[in-house]
């Protein structure tokens, strides 16, 4: 397994699943997205992999500005707009290969080879 976790320090989620990962003795690489973020191609795979752009993001955020700005932008201009401001992602986003997760969701973390 190959996982890499984005997230940041003060989100609970991601420490539960960096905790998760822990606990099983799997290494992982831990990204944060107040520092990286995320780059465009890691995005688009994660957008694909988890039903589109519109999954990615946490629509509860505290940013509501830019969520709405996300929401009635065009679909071509989501991702330069999401890529600028990663803090409306949805957290944590965990990475193995080409599956990938939003949120702490053990379940499917379970059933990764």
């Amino acid at each position: 397994m190959n996982i890499q976790i984005f997230g940041t320090k003060k989100c609970s989620d991601t420490r539960k699943a960096e905790r998760f990962f822990k606990e099983r003795g799997i290494k992982y690489q831990f990204v944060d997205m107040k520092e990286k973020g995320m780059s465009k191609g890691e995005v688009t795979s994660v957008a694909q992999a988890n039903g589109g752009l519109e999954n990615m993001i946490n629509w509860e955020g505290k940013d509501k500005d830019t969520l709405a700005l996300i929401k009635y932008i065009a679909d071509e201009d989501k991702l330069a707009k999401i890529l600028e401001n990663p803090q409306v992602i949805r957290t944590p986003v965990v990475r193995n290969g080409k599956q990938s997760t939003l949120g702490y969701q053990p379940d499917i973390w379970k059933g990764w080879k």
